[in-house]
């Protein structure tokens, strides 16, 4: 019997020896085939393997998970300046299946005070084919090209930083530039800035216009109402509207509301303007399943006060780090 049990150990034994020494001999053949395959290939198709294989990683990447971005204007200093260079959190709230085509779900969605990135409401598409193209170099190149150029050579604004500021039910309305919040549910309204003191938001909201400035533009608003209802403007609002023709950065909303007063006033019958006048005494009202978002540096911001409210499903990520330049590497808040 211990004759049978040594002769089955010993087949046994023989018969994994013998896969063994195979499976080693395979793999042996198999590297040196691979290496004399290498060795026959031409550097440049070695080379193309390696940048497309390369391109691909970066495209998931940026597709997928974090894309780069160059911030081209001012409009969110002091939180991002013009040139820095971002990552974008793309994954957060469901990243986009193609270029320009349906999102992922996500579990996640915007907070009040987020950073975010969207298509502009206004970007008019040069067709579907030139949009994918654009944005693949894009990611490629890091930001670093961007072929969607205007006439003058800059690039087009085909997307958009800003800070989601208004919620689905909020009603909000500007004062001077200065906006105050009539939150979902409530009654009383809240100045933003003490808004934003309570929560202990770190980021500073920018003004170009001094508070000194306003009654030179609402003059102007109000002398150009007489001369819209044909009417010579009184001297003193000729003279106080001297001084806003030298403004960089005039507070058009608050010169059309010192204008609408006037023709309020002229044409009480007249629903145009108690409508229009309305929107800037009122504020205005953002729909359930939006944002408003507005740019931190106000007064130089082309935001949500002109296009509206974006639907929070064309969110296409969160602003997270600042790569470049190297002084200003951090998170971004």
């Amino acid at each position: 019997m211990e004759k049978v049990e040594e002769t089955i150990e010993k087949k046994v034994g023989d018969h994994l020896l013998g896969l063994t020494e195979r499976y080693l001999s395979y793999r042996k053949r198999t590297r040196r085939i691979k290496k004399e395959k290498q060795k026959a290939k031409h550097p440049v198709l070695d080379w193309l393997e390696a940048f497309v294989w390369a391109a691909g990683m970066v495209l998931l990447i940026n597709q997928y998970l974090f894309q780069a971005y160059q911030i081209p204007s001012g409009s969110m200093i002091d939180s991002l300046l013009i040139g820095d260079r971002i990552f974008v959190n793309k994954i957060i709230f469901g990243p986009e299946l193609l270029p320009g085509m349906a999102k992922l779900p996500s579990p996640l969605s915007p907070k009040r005070n987020d950073i975010i990135i969207f298509e502009n409401p206004s970007y008019l598409s040069r067709g579907p084919a030139f949009d994918i193209a654009q944005r693949i170099i894009y990611m490629l190149t890091l930001s670093l090209v961007d072929i969607d150029r205007d006439e003058s050579g800059e690039p087009k604004a085909h997307f958009l930083i800003k800070r989601a500021v208004g919620w689905g039910g909020d009603q909000l309305v500007l004062q001077r530039g200065e906006l105050r919040i009539r939150f979902a549910g409530e009654t009383q309204w809240t100045d933003e800035r003490t808004f934003n003191a309570q929560r202990q938001f770190k980021h500073h909201i920018s003004r170009l216009i001094e508070p000194e400035a306003y009654p030179a533009l609402e003059a102007e608003g109000k002398a150009m109402a007489y001369m819209e209802l044909r009417l010579n403007p009184p001297p003193r609002l000729i003279d106080a509207a001297l001084t806003a023709n030298s403004l960089r950065y005039p507070d058009d909303r608050a010169r059309d509301k010192a204008g609408l007063e006037v023709l309020r006033g002229a044409y009480p019958q007249d629903n145009r303007y108690r409508a229009r006048l309305a929107r800037h005494t009122q504020g205005s009202y953002v729909p359930e399943g939006r944002i408003l978002p507005l740019g931190d540096n106000r007064d130089n911001s082309r935001d949500g006060r002109s296009f509206g409210p974006i639907r929070e499903t064309k969110v296409l990520g969160k602003g997270s780090f600042i790569y470049w330049p190297l002084g200003r590497i951090g998170l971004i808040r």
